[in-house]
């Protein structure tokens, strides 16, 4: 028989948690809190409908304790709510009784086990013929079952668009062979079933009802209790239709088998966004709720998912979004990842994903340019000439700037791809930082890339640099990467006159394009306008074959600007199908 057991709701951060466990009576379930732990949970459930118990009782106990203490402490715990129960109904009834004696006892098949044995040496692992009699009842104790730690469902659930468990954390679990079912309902009483799988797209018909996610966590080996998280709000209409549908169009099949689509994306960090001076200052005309993560995110995942891409590159991530969104939702699509934050203990980063049918990571570096810029070889003649301004050198080490480098093998090709990702300094007068950062972004590159060929001499290797580089088109980047050098006396480096420097002069060996060419801006917000991002290819090796075109000017500024209710970010998505020669 089947109970449900309802735990009280958590206020944590801010964020409630409804969690429900629906326990097997004639089991208990006891898992070790890690490797390196003394420590236990045992969980079981009690119902004794005469004295109208039907509770859950858990405990946290010590291995190294023997099997006395932790019975002792069982009965102890029971024991109060069975005699006090007891006592209440004796009372009700005019009745005398005396306290009833609760006793424990642990068997292993039909023998008693002895109670001075050590817990640690009796809860093995793979032992399935242990018996916990409590009373009357006999359970069967599982070790380490899967469990769901905590669950919970997303703050903000808009029809037409994916919702998932904002908070999904298990132990002894493999979410592939877990069983997840969706349910609504309009007075959170009585559920009608929606779907089923780890993602739920709610239709129109679920606006103004609440929703119920139900997991059967499982493994190989077993399955354990049934979890279940109810929504604290009501599914809400959908903004309507959103630009970036318009651009899925473009993108309803995947590339090729010959070819492959990019994305770069610079999401807009919760970090940067959860603020009174973004909701008052930066994006006073944007409503507060569409500046909310738990918002955005479900237009970041619609619009993500529905490009079909092979590879992703996206800045400004934060920690906890990939952690809890972004890796589990793309991996249950079929998408591996790596995700690197940046420098100086930054909370966002940048996050690689790639299509795992298409590729196979290799290998992932993360290069913080200020921990290396000083004291690597490989930039000495760069870090000579930038020692000279004392003014510059300090502001570039106290960057936090990075270059995330993965090499992805193409399944079925003789073909690797270096992909490298970066998200560039922003301030207005940093164009010589900017510009110092793509030389030793490049000039890394060029030395990784030479040094991975004599590893896989076989493989042709192409490079692709994805980011926001938070340069226009008439800035130094573009023309080093797509002329391939930049004179020492180009404007860029006289940016700020207190940090100008002399006699560099910029060459990479790349010949790069960019894919989607440039734009006349991919960033728009009421205050400034320009293109800052790129998808750059090796020409030699790969051509485009598709850009999707960018949204109209109309529609960027149906609500001002960006983000907006229909727009996730301040940045607009750019993807481009490439090819082979």
């Amino acid at each position: 028989m089947l109970f449900r057991f309802l735990k009280l709701p958590k206020l944590l951060l801010g964020q409630k948690f409804i969690h429900k466990y629906i326990f097997n009576m004639e089991k208990a379930y006891l898992r070790y809190l890690g490797e390196d732990s003394n420590q236990f949970e045992f969980s079981f459930k009690y119902k004794n409908e005469d004295l109208k118990i039907d509770r859950q009782f858990n405990f946290c106990r010590k291995l190294s304790e023997n099997v006395e203490v932790f019975l002792s402490r069982v009965t102890t715990n029971v024991g109060k709510i069975v005699n006090k129960k007891s006592k209440k109904k004796m009372k009700k009834e005019n009745n005398i009784q005396l306290d009833q004696t609760v006793t424990a006892l642990l068997y292993l098949g039909d023998k008693e086990l002895e109670k001075t044995k050590l817990c640690s040496d009796v809860f093995q692992i793979g032992n399935h013929n242990i018996v916990f009699k409590l009373l009357d009842r006999n359970y069967e104790v599982i070790i380490n079952s899967p469990w769901v730690d905590s669950m919970s469902l997303p703050m903000s659930i808009l029809a037409n668009f994916p919702t998932y468990p904002s908070k999904f954390d298990t132990v002894f679990t493999d979410k592939e062979l877990s069983e997840f079912t969706w349910s609504k309902s309009v007075d959170d009483t009585t559920w009608t079933h929606v779907g089923k799988g780890f993602i739920y797209i709610p239709t129109n018909e679920d606006i103004n009802h609440y929703l119920k996610l139900s997991c059967v966590p499982k493994n190989e080996n077993s399955e354990g209790p049934t979890a279940e998280a109810v929504s604290v709000c009501k599914v809400d209409a959908s903004p309507g239709q959103c630009p970036f549908e318009t651009r899925h169009n473009f993108t309803r099949e995947r590339a090729r088998d010959n070819e492959f689509r990019v994305v770069t994306y610079n999401i807009l960090a919760d970090l940067y966004c959860d603020s009174d001076y973004t909701r008052t200052v930066l994006h006073p005309y944007c409503p507060p709720y569409a500046l909310d993560i738990d918002y955005r995110k479900q237009l970041i995942f619609k619009e993500i998912i529905g490009y079909n891409a092979d590879i992703i590159c996206l800045q400004e991530v934060d920690r906890k979004l990939y952690q809890y969104d972004l890796q589990p939702v793309l991996s249950h699509l079929g998408y591996q990842s790596k995700f690197f934050t940046k420098g100086n203990e930054v909370a966002e980063g940048l996050a690689l994903f790639f299509y795992s049918k298409r590729f196979n990571l290799m290998e992932s570096h993360r290069l913080v340019f200020s921990e290396h810029i000083s004291t690597d070889k490989l930039f000495a003649d760069l870090w000579e000439n930038i020692e000279k301004n004392e003014n510059l050198a300090k502001r570039i080490l106290a960057r936090s700037t990075t270059l995330q480098t993965n090499v992805l093998d193409v399944v079925d090709r003789d073909e690797v791809l270096v992909v490298a990702n970066t998200h560039l300094y922003f301030h207005p007068d940093a164009d010589h930082i900017r510009l110092l950062h793509a030389g030793l972004a490049i000039k890394y590159l060029e030395n990784f890339i030479t040094e991975l060929r004599k590893k896989i001499p076989r493989k042709r290797i192409s490079l692709i640099f994805c980011g926001d580089f938070n340069s226009s088109p008439d800035c130094g980047i573009y023309k080093l990467f797509s002329e391939g050098h930049l004179p020492s006396d180009f404007k860029d480096y006289q940016s700020n006159k207190e940090e100008s420097i002399n006699g560099i002069e910029l060459k990479q060996p790349f010949k790069l394009a960019s894919a989607c060419g440039t734009p006349k801006y991919t960033n728009y917000t009421s205050m400034f306008a320009d293109c800052l991002d790129y998808i750059y290819y090796e020409t030699s090796n790969l051509a485009v074959s598709q850009v999707v075109p960018l949204p109209s000017h109309e529609e960027v500024t149906e609500h001002t600007a960006l983000p907006s209710i229909v727009f996730p970010s301040d940045h607009i998505a750019l993807i481009s199908d490439m090819k082979w020669l």
